[in-house]
C-alpha cells in the first residue's frame, strides 16, 4: 500500500513506527532475522547490542536505504515497505536520520548544508530555507558558525550541523546511528546534550548507541540487538537493571567493565 502524502500523523503516544517480522540479508547472510519492534510518538528508544547485531541496518531499512526483504514497516498505520520512489521520498521527508560520519558538503557552510534538503526536498524558498537553517543552528549552539565550513568546525560542531539538517526537514521521526563513536570523548558531551533536549521536547528518536549513560537517563525503551534479532525490550530499569536473558547479562557486563 502506497503511503500517502496527505495521511495524518499518529496521537501523542500512540504506535508511530511498527516493525512486523523484519528480515534483511546481504547475499546469504542474514542481518535481520524477524525484528518486531513498536514505537510510540514521543519515544526515546536506544538500541544496544554488539557490533554485527544489526543495529545500523535495522536504522537503513526504517528509512528505506536497505529496504528489507521480508516483513511489514508501518509509519502512522501507512505501509512503507515496497515503495516506488515517490513512497520513499515521502518516508525520507518523514523520518530523518543522523549518521556516524557527518555527511556534509565540504564546500557549503554550515547554514548552507542546512538549507539544501530543504531547497531541494521540500520546495522551501531561500529565503524560507535559510531562516529555518539559522534557527536550528542557534537552538543547537552555533549562532556564531553560521557561515563556517566544516573544515573549520569540531567534530562535535559537524555532528551538531548534521542534527540541524535531519531537524529542518520538520520530520517526525529521528534516527541516530552511533552518532557519537566518531567524536573525541571531550566533543561526546555537547552532542548528547542536543539529543537530550530534543527527548524533553517529544521528539521520536531512535537510537543506536554505546552510550550507556544516555540510554539509562534519556531512553523511554532500549532494545538489546543479537544475531540480527531482539533479545529484549522493555524500559531501562528492565533492560539495564535487570536483564532476564542471558546473552543482555553478557553484553552488559562486557560494556560496564570499560
Amino acid at each position: 500500500m502506497e503511503a500517502s502524502p496527505t495521511s495524518q500523523p499518529a496521537a501523542v503516544g500512540e504506535t508511530v513506527l511498527r516493525l512486523d517480522g523484519v528480515h534483511k540479508r546481504f547475499g546469504k547472510l542474514e542481518v535481520l532475522r524477524g525484528v518486531d519492534l513498536d514505537i510510540k510518538r514521543g519515544e526515546v528508544v536506544c538500541v544496544l547490542g554488539p557490533s554485527g547485531s544489526g543495529k545500523s541496518t535495522l536504522l537503513r531499512c526504517i528509512n528505506l536505504l536497505e529496504p528489507p526483504e521480508e516483513g511489514h514497516i508501518l509509519l502512522d498505520g501507512q505501509e512503507i515497505t515496497g515503495q516506488k520512489k515517490d513512497g520513499v521520498d515521502f518516508v525520507r521527508r518523514r523520518v530523518g536520520m543522523v549518521f556516524q560520519q557527518f555527511n556534509l558538503f565540504p564546500h557549503m557552510n554550515a547554514t548552507e548544508n542546512v538549507c539544501i534538503a530543504q531547497r531541494k526536498a521540500l520546495g522551501r524558498s531561500d529565503s524560507e530555507a535559510t531562516e529555518k537553517a539559522v534557527s536550528l543552528l542557534r537552538r543547537v549552539g552555533l549562532g556564531d558558525k553560521l557561515g563556517e565550513y566544516p573544515d573549520r568546525l569540531s567534530g562535535g560542531q559537524q555532528q551538531r550541523v548534521a542534527i540541524s539538517r535531519a531537524l529542518a526537514m520538520d520530520p517526525e521521526v529521528i534516527l541516530f546511528d552511533e552518532v557519537t563513536s566518531a567524536l573525541d570523548p571531550e566533543l561526546v558531551k555537547e552532542v548528547l546534550d542536543v539529543m537530550k533536549e530534543l527527548a524533553s521536547e517529544g521528539m521520536t528518536m531512535v537510537v543506536v548507541t554505546h552510550e550507556m549513560g544516555f540510554a539509562k537517563d534519556v531512553a523511554d525503551k532500549v532494545v538489546f540487538m543479537d544475531d540480527g534479532v531482539v533479545v529484549e525490550y522493555g524500559p531501562p530499569s528492565e533492560v539495564l537493571g535487570n536483564p532476564k536473558q542471558e546473552r543482555t547479562k553478557k553484553f552488559l557486563g562486557r560494556v560496564l567493565e570499560h
